[in-house]
């Protein structure tokens, strides 16, 4: 059996839930019995200031759990984007909030998908889930864990109240439903 080993990023402000889907994809990753590190890096704000994860999923033991060089990355915000989009690797794949991002030049060797998330969670009512949107967007172009599996995650950490497991399962969905049609 060939080793896999996906290097992943999730970065925006403070707030944003940038950490929190870390730990969801970290999660999943445990529950697909794989080795998993989750290494979280603040900036120096108080409040309101930048925030960025490392996850790391493998199906062999993890020597480091900084990544500088993701698979994957999701951005919520611009600062995070000038400071991520250089640093995915060629082929892989770039998640960028277009509600908080503008159109900006990036890069031909890698794929780099723009989603409004934002909108798509103030349109069911509650923004704050913008981040479990993009999650369900990543889950739908890069499935690297089972959906079951990755709902299970969710549910585990985010599923304490019922109506909050709802609207995480409901952002998720929307997410996986947008990224239809892209």
């Amino acid at each position: 059996m060939s080793s896999v080993m996906t290097k992943y990023k999730f970065a925006g402000f403070g707030g944003q839930g940038v950490l929190f889907i870390g730990k969801v994809m970290a999660q999943a990753g445990m529950l697909a019995k794989q080795h998993v590190t989750w290494f979280p890096a603040y900036g120096p704000e108080m409040r309101g200031g930048t925030a960025n994860c490392s996850v790391i999923i493998s199906t062999k033991r993890i020597g480091s759990p900084t990544v500088g060089k993701p698979d994957i990355a999701i951005v919520m915000n611009e600062a995070s984007y000038h400071k991520f989009v250089g640093s995915v690797v060629p082929g892989g794949t770039l998640y960028v909030n277009a509600s908080m991002v503008p159109e900006l030049p990036g890069r031909q060797d890698i794929r780099i998908v723009r989603v409004s998330v934002n909108e798509i969670a103030h349109e069911m009512g509650e923004e704050k889930v913008a981040n479990i949107v993009m999650l369900g967007v990543m889950q739908a172009i890069t499935p690297l864990i089972a959906d079951d599996i990755l709902e299970q995650a969710l549910m585990e950490l985010a599923g304490k109240k019922p109506e909050l497991a709802a609207l995480n399962a409901r952002a998720l969905n929307a997410g996986k439903e947008y990224a239809k049609n892209l």
